[in-house]
């Protein structure tokens, strides 16, 4: 029998994802410590393939804050993003952003490498790497 905590976890996941509730932490864009800030509309045209300014990376999609993430840089839901890069693969107009494994590898990431781009938690972020663009 499950205990009383177990059940209430389970319904609270079930209400949210029928009200289509997101997660709900500040997101931010980060790059290497050199780079230069970054609009909006250049993170959308970068994480859509329009773009091959930087490199986008991802987190992985069971990462609630991917799906976060790509609702508000692109206004486009993970269905959606999967979708567009599913033609533009097929297509040969693009490849996917690389996943890595979480925030940690993320800040690697972009560090070692001036053309990568990449978002975690504003609360992650550290003297490593550059915040360019706050997403709201």
């Amino acid at each position: 029998m499950l205990n009383n905590q177990i059940v209430r976890h389970i319904l609270t996941a079930i209400v949210l994802t029928m009200f289509g509730a997101t997660y709900a932490a500040d997101i931010v864009v980060i790059g290497h410590p050199n780079a230069v800030g970054l609009t909006k509309d250049q993170v959308s045209d970068i994480y859509t393939g329009k773009s091959q300014a930087s490199t986008p990376l991802d987190l992985p999609e069971t990462a609630p804050i991917r799906a976060d993430f790509y609702k508000q840089a692109t206004g486009k839901d993970l269905p959606q993003i999967k979708a567009l890069w599913s033609r533009l693969t097929f297509t040969g107009k693009g490849q996917p952003p690389r996943e890595v494994a979480d925030a940690a590898a993320m800040k690697k990431a972009v560090a070692a490498d001036p053309k990568a781009i990449g978002y975690i938690e504003k609360s992650a972020v550290d003297g490593s790497i550059k915040v360019l663009l706050s997403i709201e």
